[in-house]
């Protein structure tokens, strides 16, 4: 993608690119900050996930219309979202991604002032249409940023900084969200239980409030900085002629990758408090669940640290198959067993699970070159399966109990597999 285009545009194309080569290292930090961001915020939906589920009294389904309406906004903004960066550059869009999250975060006051389940539900829309900008714009802006051939590895390196996000946004979300739970449960009148509750919503607003600061920082920052200019990209012939990315099957089946990986890692991640609340599974309270939460993301964390170092040196495809193979495993060990084995081998799954997202990503856009945005839009439309599976493991857990639910998951690994031996390979 990158270093092919050296080869095949003019010669002041040349040139542009090969001054940003030096800028590349530092344009790469500064994106990582983005990753971390956004990993924290999406991260905290596991959060709000049981504090809301407490606060309005919601079975697990309608609990996880926190999710819905998160990762619903990737199947609605994601094409457009594709269309808007390449019309206004990468940069542009990042700002205007930004923007628009710090605008999602502040609606989080009103809806808890007003305690109206529906409209945090309309501030999470809000928020997750400024993330899903930012992936469509960051995502491959990192994987042309540098050559081809490491464009899985720098995509796993700056995930890892995104996954430092949702390691500490649980320890976050516990501390400033989930501590006012504990309080409203040793209330025993209706009207202080209900008092209780509205500052129980109420407990989300200082957060939020943070972040929509921290958000409109990240914007004016990423407004001033000089970033390289790597639209060449687009004019880069693909591996094959035709006039869309839908042609190419490998993109396609790393869109159903994507789906069924997002899909399973978030009905994972937001049943994980409610889980490990189970008496037979940890016993433990949402607050103090929340905080071994952090050893999920703590271990795609790690993950992708070793990811971004050990896939220069073996196949992306084979290593994305292990994985997969590992966290079947875990999910029958965990549906499997009781107590603590069957606690630590679901939290295990984060190790697992890292290299994942951005494997599949990048395999999915390998060879795409002037259809680049447009494949990274249909990649970032598939991210829609964190709306839909979450509710389909929601209703699993409200009809046959929240241990058994976790079998749901194995189908997408399985796929996963699949998709890393075989389906990753162009026609």
């Amino acid at each position: 993608m990158a270093g092919s285009a050296t080869s095949s545009a003019p010669t002041s194309a040349r040139a542009s690119a090969h001054q940003g080569q030096g800028s590349y290292q530092f344009a790469l930090i500064a994106l990582t900050s983005l990753f971390f961001m956004w990993g924290f915020i999406t991260c905290l939906n596991d959060i709000l996930v049981p504090h809301l589920k407490s606060v309005f009294q919601l079975n697990y389904t309608q609990s996880m219309l926190i999710q819905f309406c998160f990762f619903g906004a990737y199947f609605i903004v994601s094409l457009p979202a594709g269309a808007l960066v390449k019309r206004i550059t990468y940069k542009w869009g990042i700002v205007a991604g930004l923007a628009i999250a710090a605008v999602g975060c502040a609606l989080f006051i009103p809806a808890a002032s007003y305690r109206v389940y529906t409209l945090f539900l309309g501030a999470l829309f809000v928020l997750a249409t400024g993330i899903t900008i930012l992936q469509v714009a960051a995502n491959p802006y990192v994987t042309v940023l540098g050559p081809p051939d490491t464009a899985a590895s720098r995509l796993n390196l700056t995930q890892a900084f995104n996954s430092l996000g949702t390691t500490i946004a649980p320890l976050f979300g516990a501390m400033l969200i989930l501590s006012a739970a504990t309080v409203a449960a040793t209330n025993a009148t209706p009207e202080q239980i209900d008092a209780m509750r509205l500052a129980e919503a109420g407990a989300v607003k200082f957060p939020y409030l943070l972040l929509a600061v921290a958000f409109l920082v990240l914007a004016a920052i990423f407004a001033a900085l000089k970033l390289p200019e790597v639209e060449d990209e687009e004019t880069v012939e693909p591996m094959r002629g035709g006039g869309s990315a839908w042609q190419y099957r490998h993109l396609v089946l790393g869109a159903v990758g994507i789906f069924l990986y997002v899909g399973a890692e978030v009905s994972v991640g937001s049943f994980l408090v409610n889980f490990l609340s189970q008496p037979d599974i940890a016993h433990l309270s949402e607050a103090d669940a929340a905080h071994y939460v952090s050893y999920f993301w703590g271990g795609a964390m790690i993950g992708r640290f070793i990811g971004s170092l050990i896939m220069r040196h073996i196949d992306d495809g084979k290593a994305l198959a292990f994985n997969a193979a590992a966290v079947i495993i875990l999910l029958l060990v965990t549906v499997l067993t009781t107590g603590h084995v069957a606690m630590w081998s679901v939290l295990a799954i984060g190790l697992f699970n890292s290299i994942m997202f951005p494997t599949i990503f990048s395999l999915a856009l390998h060879g795409l070159g002037k259809y680049t945005s447009q494949g990274s839009g249909i990649l970032c439309l598939a991210i829609v399966g964190g709306a839909i599976l979450p509710m389909i493991q929601g209703g699993l857990a409200d009809t046959i109990g929240i241990h058994l639910a976790f079998l749901m998951p194995i189908i997408c690994y399985v796929y996963i597999a699949f998709y890393g031996l075989m389906g990753h390979k162009p026609a």
